[in-house]
């Protein structure tokens, strides 16, 4: 049997129909940036995370970078971030000249640990930016006891936690602003590049729409030397078109992680811990295994299709070696860079599809 790690195909097979008409309706208005649809959208998807405003922007790393941005943060600021992420996190701090500062996950999680996150606090610490890493909400009822306790602006990246919640409230809403990507293969993807910022604060959607559209407030008047980062039409019809049907996704994610969790019983392997006040969406699922390049040809030989996330951690990728740290000094992000194993979860697997995963890896 072949399973892809990841495929679109029974989701696109499904919403063709949708899909096609979202286009129509975009090119018969002949009306491609800031219109109807990003209108739509930005409404519907700020009712659906439960915040008051959603401002369109081109992906997920300008969404972080224009929050940060639009909170002032900047050359001298230090920002914390989990060392266990994708490297997106961090480069919104650089590309605002802040420094990114890393603090270890929990090892269970995968997610930042609240533990950790104050002693790594300085005076030149301006926020707290905790992603909810493959799906799984962060521990926010502690990052943001930490953030109100330092005076510190949180910022949520919740670019793999589309409709994910922590205590009943979904994540987006905790801190004072969050990025969300709709990257293709999220759970709620574009076909094509794009993304969201959700906040509460009006002055803050303000900014970061203005800092968006080349720092303008109305055309021709910049307020701000800003950056073209906008949701374009036809982006924001695929995604009305979709997030309909995300909760419906979401749930399937979750019944196909149940079933993995419950089938896998392999001893060399560890499966994903769910912390009880969070429902996860599932973006990942992600086994560790510390014969990971074993277990990984093994599942590759039987049609099985596989991902790492991530391999090499943020703080010894090339471009970073100017922040100096070593290898050893974050070993939890290290010990999950080199362990960590993605197995497949999309929409649309069959259960014979999960049980032969589930099977493949418990014969390892």
């Amino acid at each position: 049997m072949k399973i892809p790690f990841v495929t679109f195909l029974p989701m696109e097979k499904e919403m063709e129909k949708d899909i096609r008409e979202a286009f129509d309706r975009v090119f018969k208005r002949s009306w491609y940036i800031d219109g109807a649809e990003d209108k739509r959208f930005e409404k519907e998807f700020a009712e659906y995370c439960g915040a008051k405003y959603c401002v369109g922007v081109g992906n997920g790393l300008d969404a972080l970078m224009l929050i940060l941005k639009a909170l002032g943060i900047g050359e001298g600021d230090e920002v914390i971030v989990p060392s266990n992420t994708y490297i997106a996190t961090a480069l919104a701090v650089t590309y605002v000249g802040a420094k990114p500062i890393f603090v270890e996950p929990d090892i269970h999680t995968f997610n930042i640990n609240p533990e950790f996150i104050e002693e790594a606090i300085s005076e030149k610490t301006k926020a707290i930016m905790p992603v909810h890493l493959y799906g799984q909400a962060c521990d926010m009822e502690r990052i943001m006891g930490i953030a109100k306790i330092h005076g510190l602006k949180v910022i949520e990246d919740c670019a793999q936690a589309h409709g994910a919640t922590y205590k009943g409230k979904k994540v987006g809403t905790f801190g004072d602003a969050a990025g969300f990507s709709f990257y293709p293969g999220k759970n709620l993807g574009a076909l094509g590049d794009a993304g969201a910022v959700v906040t509460n604060n009006k002055e803050l959607a303000d900014t970061v729409r203005a800092l968006g559209n080349y720092g303008s407030d109305y055309k021709y008047h910049h307020i701000y030397k800003g950056n073209n980062s906008r949701l374009d039409e036809l982006q924001a019809a695929f995604l009305v078109t979709k997030l309909s049907h995300l909760d419906k996704m979401n749930e399937e994610r979750r019944q196909i992680a149940r079933k993995y969790t419950e089938g896998i019983t392999n001893p060399k392997v560890f499966i994903p811990y769910v912390n009880t006040d969070c429902v996860p969406v599932w973006h990942i699922y992600g086994i560790r295994c510390a014969e990971r390049k074993a277990l990984e040809k093994h599942l590759n030989e039987k049609g099985i299709g596989t991902n790492k996330h991530y391999p090499i951690p943020i703080h010894l990728q090339e471009c970073y070696k100017d922040l100096n740290i070593p290898l050893g000094t974050l070993p939890t992000a290290e010990e999950i860079s080199a362990t960590e194993l993605s197995i497949p979860m999309y929409y649309g697997m069959t259960d014979e599809e999960i049980q032969y995963v589930v099977d493949a890896i418990n014969e390892f």
